[in-house]
């Protein structure tokens, strides 16, 4: 305070208009980087069949060819020889919308766009590409209820499965970007070494132009967003083709992104959309101006893409599913995890790569376990959240509907087997109809003991409300039945020593292992997300899933080119003028650069002064 007053005690106005006047420029200074870096507002209205008392027509045994039984599902204004898709919601069979499906043209079409915005995009600054990414966060935040109940009405799931798998994953992604996404991909010094100490080496990360994200249904928002987030971060484009069976949220989403894009300034082509079958996908895939895939999905379809990439060497990241254990070490206290069990098994009703699909249990604990979850499953309730009885009342839901019925046959089918074979079926394990939502695909969660691993149930992905229970002797059995699987995307190992946890964890061949709890690595979007064997290949997420998406471009300089730069020594200038000189010359360099003793680089460096 000595600074604002003079000797005599009157004040220093100096002092004081000095102080003001900084603290005043950096108010200014901190005002402008808040107004250029503030989140952008948008509008992008709620569709109709988000809210909960919407209606329409009842499709009686409903999937996404229904127009083709029923023409009254077409648009007014469809064209005739033009494919289309029906969108409804999984959970009671009412008719959403039906949409145009690309053709290859439309592919083509969307492509170049993308091709002809990007070239303006990739020379954004990380200032602008945060400015989209935090307007995006900002408005998923405050529609975050709206964007949940898109997702439940496309997918049938509840908003509670939404909310931990859409928003709050999503929100992650985002605020990780924000945070550390230009740290991941902004230039770097990397070191050097003694003959090369002249030289600045630098690594730059340069966007690829338009990349490509083939994403499933589970988590339609999420899985399009995720994609979208790294593509444009790292200065790409993208074509993001959805799952036939989520195009109307898809497209809800995609058109938000593209909303938000366009106020901040910047054309919104960077980011398309394509609406098609699978025989159209290769237009996409195949295309020589995609110049990175992303996939999410079956294996089947993973190998198609893989193939169809190979044509024009396009890089592929390949997330194929997984059959994940849960190792539950002996002596565990079972009431303590229980509720992170159902979660892991029943959450989306089974539809999640990172799903609990196999429990793999010590023998002593396996009929306690049994019976601990067939008392809470037997208690679950399934429904629609967006479904309400006449008099406006909206029942608790534990569990949604799945994608659709398509594939209850052939779950049905791995069940019975599987009790033919000895395994115990406690409940469930047969499709089930809903007493006033007749035509929603539910199939209810199912408990099954004494399962072997060689069961075909125990090796098929069943993406499914299905828990398997499989007994161990010993840990390294245990193990063995973890890694007997095909895939190896994630796992979980509980136990009362988080030491002895994580010695089976190093023991897992997995690409993420969550210890005492399920799934959590795909929270913290540092982290790199993907497996190895049959669940794929490649990493997307975090550091290693954004510079996935660049181009590595080492740049080597001269660190002082007035000083020093490299010239070609005498000795090894063309044409050579003695064998033997030379040879003696870059002998001696290499035993003083590289050389065990210093007696032994003293001497190369005398070999390099002799025959300079």
């Amino acid at each position: 305070m000595a600074l604002f007053f003079e000797p005599d005690g009157g004040l220093n106005v100096g002092t004081i208009l000095a102080t003001s006047f900084a603290l005043g420029i950096v108010y200014l200074w901190r005002r402008y980087e808040y107004i250029l870096n503030r989140a952008v507002p948008f509008h992008w209205p709620a569709p109709e069949a988000s809210f909960l008392n919407w209606s329409s027509i009842t499709i009686r045994s409903p999937s996404i060819t229904s127009h083709l039984l029923d023409p009254v599902l077409l648009p007014p204004n469809h064209v005739e020889g033009k494919k289309y898709i029906t969108c409804y919601d999984p959970s009671n069979g009412l008719h959403i919308t039906t949409v145009p499906a690309d053709a290859e043209l439309d592919i083509h079409i969307k492509i170049d766009a993308a091709k002809h915005a990007q070239e303006q995009w990739k020379t954004s600054s990380f200032r602008d590409r945060r400015r989209i990414v935090r307007s995006l966060l900002t408005w998923l935040v405050r529609e975050r209820e709206m964007c949940a109940r898109i997702a439940c009405r496309d997918t049938g799931k509840t908003l509670v499965d939404a909310a931990l798998g859409e928003i709050m994953t999503t929100c992650s992604k985002m605020e990780w970007l924000l945070k550390h996404g230009e740290d991941a991909i902004k230039p770097t010094t990397r070191h050097s070494n003694l003959l090369m100490a002249y030289k600045k080496s630098q690594v730059f990360y340069e966007p690829l132009g338009v990349v490509c994200a083939v994403v499933s249904w589970n988590y339609p928002l999420h899985n399009a967003l995720s994609p979208i987030l790294a593509a444009i971060f790292s200065g790409n484009a993208i074509v993001v083709k959805c799952s036939e069976y989520v195009a109307w949220s898809s497209t809800y989403i995609i058109g938000a992104v593209r909303e938000c894009i366009s106020a901040c300034g910047w054309d919104p082509d960077i980011v398309q959309l394509v609406i098609c079958y699978p025989e159209e996908a290769e237009a996409l895939t195949t295309s020589p101006d995609i110049k990175h895939i992303t996939f999410i999905g079956s294996e089947t379809v993973g190998r198609k893409v893989m193939t169809a990439a190979a044509v024009n060497l396009t890089p592929v990241v390949l997330e194929l599913g997984g059959k994940d254990p849960a190792i539950i070490l002996p002596n565990t206290d079972l009431e303590r995890w229980a509720s992170t069990w159902m979660r892991g098994a029943f959450g989306a009703s089974g539809q999640n790569c990172v799903g609990i699909e196999r429990f793999i249990i010590h023998r002593s604990q396996h009929d306690e376990f049994i019976n601990l979850m067939a008392a809470r499953i037997r208690k679950l309730r399934l429904g629609s959240v967006l479904s309400s009885s006449e008099e406006g009342f909206v029942s608790v839901v534990d569990g949604g509907s799945m994608i659709s019925d398509a594939r209850f046959a052939e779950l049905e089918r791995l069940v019975k087997a599987a009790e033919h074979d000895g395994a115990q079926v406690v409940t469930g394990g047969e499709r089930w109809t809903h007493a006033y939502l007749e035509e929603g695909a539910y199939f209810p969660p199912t408990l099954i003991g004494h399962v072997n691993e060689n069961m075909e149930v125990a090796q098929t992905e069943v993406f499914a409300p299905i828990m398997l229970v499989i007994p161990y002797d010993d840990v390294q059995e245990a193990v063995a039945i973890a890694n007997g699987s095909r895939y190896g995307l994630g796992a979980s190992v509980f136990g009362r020593s988080q030491s002895e946890a994580v010695i089976v964890a190093h023991q897992l061949e997995c690409g993420m292992v969550s210890i005492n709890d399920f799934g959590v690595f795909y929270l913290n979007q540092d982290l790199p997300f993907g497996g190895v064997k049959g669940s794929g290949f490649g990493r997307f997420a975090g550091p290693e899933g954004l510079r996935g998406l660049c181009n590595t471009k080492v740049l080597v300089t001269d660190r002082w080119p007035w000083l020093v730069q490299t010239k070609i020594p005498a000795a090894l200038d063309y044409p050579i003028r003695s064998l033997v000189t030379s040879w003696e010359f870059i002998g001696g360099l290499i035993a003083f650069a590289y050389g065990d003793s210093l007696k032994e680089r003293l001497y190369g460096l005398y070999k390099l002064i002799r025959n300079s």
